[in-house]
């Protein structure tokens, strides 16, 4: 959970919460789900790899990220400042799924503590797209949990359009994107 905001936000720093590429749908108590969905224009194969690889995470989400991929591993991002996203890997189908514990920003302790489950899914559109979905779940009640959820909500969607970005625009800049923090 966290790994997706943090990591989008501070990954993103020019993308705008409204924008279109990302669909967003939000559903309310007592089971409240995140979902959204975002069409990439690269292969399976490229997607995925940008996703489930250091190497890859490292093009779009920050420098220096990590990828342990396997069950159990880590999902990791390193913003500037000490701050870290991610989450810790609970499975994952080659090309198709992975599924998270992820973690909220510090911000929201109780939530980052507790966590949600992230599944990313990843579905060719043709050869060159690929539409990649996120449901969050696992939300409880209270008002730490609403706060990370409506931050999430936009979080989220900046995650997926900075991933969508990196295949339009090509691997990030990060001296361009985060000036002498990015060393």
């Amino acid at each position: 959970m966290k790994t997706i905001v943090a990591l989008v936000a501070m990954a993103s720093g020019a993308l705008i919460y409204g924008q279109t590429n990302v669909s967003v749908v939000t559903d309310s108590a007592p089971h409240r789900t995140l979902k959204m969905e975002v069409r990439v224009p690269a292969s399976l194969d490229a997607v995925w790899k940008a996703f489930s690889t250091s190497d890859g995470l490292s093009t779009w989400l920050t420098p220096g990220a990590v990828v342990d991929l396997r069950k159990g591993g880590e999902w990791t991002a390193h913003f500037p400042g000490g701050k870290t996203g991610g989450g810790t890997i609970l499975s994952f189908i080659d090309k198709r799924e992975m599924i998270m514990s992820a973690m909220a920003p510090e911000w929201f302790p109780s939530v980052r503590a507790e966590r949600t489950t992230a599944a990313f899914r990843f579905l060719p559109q043709g050869p060159g797209s690929t539409l990649v979905q996120l449901e969050q779940t696992g939300w409880k009640e209270g008002e730490e949990w609403d706060k990370a959820y409506e931050y999430l909500s936009k979080g989220n969607a900046q995650l997926l359009e900075t991933l969508r970005r990196r295949f339009v625009d090509g691997p990030l800049d990060w001296a361009k994107e985060w000036g002498a923090a990015a060393k």
